[in-house]
């Protein structure tokens, strides 16, 4: 009865008029009892089969029970126990609830999309989310057929079990450290006046903020989580240095059932996110936690939970997303970013934010070096037009606006103000080059172009292209979201795999190294070369992407980006991403060319301490190689060592550089 009247009215109608069986199970609880986390396939595989009749109970059982050696053995007998277990348990706990032959209910169905959408999104973007895109008339798209930006904030997909929660604030150290490995912006940091909490939900959590620029008897630190666009990932909270000295169990934050805290998480969430962002100008963005108070302008998207990638791409839209233009080259950035019919990238409060396009796989980084010509095309023309226009504008203004270098966000900000008024004279000059830089006015501000991609795209397809960007001495940023596989096309070996992985074309483990891309881009001797991983130095990644903007010639960003084909649970990517740089697998490293000589390359990691096999023996693609014959697994295991070792001792040479 209890589960009756919680469902929705059409669920019930649904299930009364076509005299369905009704059965329910907690397929979460099953499977968290069976050790296999949030995994509940092999839980519902089994339900379907035990009660549809495609064959007997027992012969489906048996098949499934078949399937799971077939799929699982290479991942070892525990595994495949596992779910062994989740079998028999679904059956156990499976139940077929005698309902009445009525409705009963008034409980509506949530709306697909929520919150203040428009009714493009509500009635068009909502259609097709439902899968009923089908039923769209043609006159409901736009003429131009352009679509919103910032729609993933409105689907709340609720797909997480456990969310994280803000618990004990006193211990909190405020370093914004689980804010800036999010994959998906779901939790946020805000320094706000006191005022501004005068009228929040008593359950806010906040606290006095601690250090500059803010006011501790003024202004309050807040963290908060949005509960339905939270994936559940446990990254957050693996990262919280804040640990309880009573329970070492116990941190500033930790997981808890969405359904008992969503009460109280929604209108906290609702509350939070219309609270004012802090003025930019004032914060110290050169550190990690002042960077993680910027606004993302890529949020909640469907990208898999704990994704290793997005994280980079959110950090870059918080430092530049109201001048950035993203060249995106077919792969999970692509996937994610520009999904039909919603997307993350979205615009500020001014409606600035990023420009993304996607070209193809193979031509991307040519893609974006086009970008860049015809912006810098662009910019010189609009400012030629502006000096011939010194008279009638105004040779002070002129001035500001082009020997404005917007280094600094104050600085940005002045530039703005300064183009808001070149408009306004704009629109009063009766000539023919005032109304052409109208058009192109936009041009006039510092503009960042980054090609984005996988390893698939820039080691292996796409390298070619690559090699002439970083040849062509424009000023323009490469990133690459290194998973050492093609993690879209379902795990395939790429240039990337390191030796010793196992991957679709390599499955009994790869037999060369990984190709050293970012040292050939060091041999240009005019790139700067970042290698990093956000996970293991947060504050070397960040120097990293600021000094490649900073630096005036082609740069490139590799970044260390775990993945769920790597074999192990996501919620210890970043802690896997230390241990890859403790044992020497992913030295992290900068190299830039502007620097004087003897300063040009940084280590940023230490010296190896720890044998490669605490990193590699953590994750399947290494231990199924070892699983299959052990004897191989020792010796690609001992040439790898060996490989990091080399690889080491080449870079320490570079010191002198």
């Amino acid at each position: 009865d209890a589960i009756w009247e919680v469902l929705p009215k059409k669920m019930q109608e649904e299930i009364v008029e076509n005299e369905l069986d009704f059965y329910v199970i907690d397929a979460s609880k099953v499977a968290q009892e069976a050790n296999l986390g949030k995994r509940t396939n092999t839980v519902l595989q089994t339900c379907f089969f035990a009660i549809s009749g495609v064959l007997p109970k027992d012969e489906a059982i048996a098949k499934i029970k078949e399937a799971i050696v077939k799929s699982y053995s290479k991942k070892g007998d525990a595994v495949v126990q596992m779910n062994f277990n989740a079998v028999d348990k679904s059956l156990e706990n499976l139940q077929k609830v005698d309902y009445p032959k009525q409705v009963t209910s008034d409980v509506e169905l949530k709306p697909i999309m929520t919150g203040n959408a428009d009714p493009f999104v509500k009635e068009v973007l909502g259609k097709i989310l439902a899968g009923k895109g089908d039923e769209l008339p043609v006159s409901a798209f736009p003429v131009d057929g352009t679509f919103p930006t910032g729609t993933t904030q409105f689907e709340k997909r609720g797909i997480a079990d456990r969310i994280p929660v803000w618990d004990d604030e006193g211990i909190c150290t405020q370093c914004n450290k689980c804010v800036v490995i999010c994959p998906h912006a779901a939790i946020r940091a805000k320094v706000v006046s006191n005022e501004e909490l005068a009228n929040a939900p008593s359950t806010l959590k906040s606290v006095p903020a601690k250090g500059r620029p803010f006011d501790k008897e003024t202004e309050s630190y807040v963290l908060q989580v949005a509960p339905q666009d939270c994936t559940g990932c446990d990254l957050c909270v693996a990262v919280c240095p804040a640990v309880s000295k009573e329970d070492p169990n116990f941190k500033s934050i930790n997981m808890h059932s969405k359904l008992k805290v969503e009460g109280a998480e929604d209108p906290n969430w609702d509350y939070f996110i219309d609270l004012p962002d802090y003025d930019r100008a004032e914060l110290n963005i050169t550190n990690v936690k002042g960077s993680q108070f910027l606004e993302p302008l890529f949020e909640f998207s469907g990208a898999c939970s704990g994704c290793g990638e997005t994280p980079y791409i959110k950090l870059l839209t918080q430092l530049y997303g109201d001048s950035i233009l993203i060249a995106n080259a077919t792969g999970c950035s692509s996937i994610y970013g520009g999904n039909l019919p919603t997307t993350p990238y979205k615009t500020n409060e001014f409606g600035r934010g990023p420009a993304w396009a996607n070209s193809l796989f193979e031509d991307n980084a040519e893609f974006g070096l086009g970008m860049q010509l015809a912006l810098s095309k662009k910019q010189e023309t609009s400012a030629s037009l502006l000096k011939g226009l010194d008279k009638e504008v105004g040779a002070e203004l002129v001035e500001a606006i082009l020997n404005n270098p917007e280094k600094t966000e104050a600085e940005k900000a002045e530039n703005f103000a300064n183009l808001d008024k070149l408009k306004a004279k704009l629109a009063t000059i009766n000539k023919p080059e005032a109304k052409k830089l109208s058009r192109l006015i936009q041009y006039l501000r510092k503009k960042s172009v980054w090609i984005l991609g996988g390893d698939g795209w820039a080691y292996d397809i796409g390298f070619g292209g690559v090699d002439h960007v970083l040849a062509s001495g424009e000023n323009i940023n490469i990133m690459v979201l290194d998973t050492e596989i093609y993690s879209n096309t379902g795990g395939q070996m790429s240039k990337a795999t390191p030796l010793g992985a196992s991957a679709k074309f390599a499955v009994s483990g790869k037999r060369t190294g990984k190709k050293s891309l970012a040292l050939q881009a060091v041999s240009y001797g005019n790139v700067y070369v970042a290698q990093v991983a956000v996970g293991a130095k947060d504050l070397q990644t960040l120097k990293a992407i600021e000094e490649a903007e900073a630096y005036d010639g082609p740069s490139l960003i590799i970044a260390y980006s775990h993945c769920g084909d790597h074999g192990y649970n996501l919620k210890d990517g970043a802690l896997q991403q230390e241990k890859a740089v403790e044992t020497g697998y992913w030295p992290l490293f900068r190299f830039d060319p502007s620097k004087p000589k003897g300063k040009k390359f940084r280590l940023d990691s230490k010296a190896p301490s720890k044998p490669l096999s605490h990193f590699m023996y953590n994750e399947t693609r290494f231990t199924r190689v070892v699983k299959e014959d052990a004897e191989l697994g020792a010796k690609l295991l001992e040439q790898a060592q060996e490989e990091v070792e080399t690889k080491w001792e080449r870079l320490e040479l570079y010191r002198d550089m």
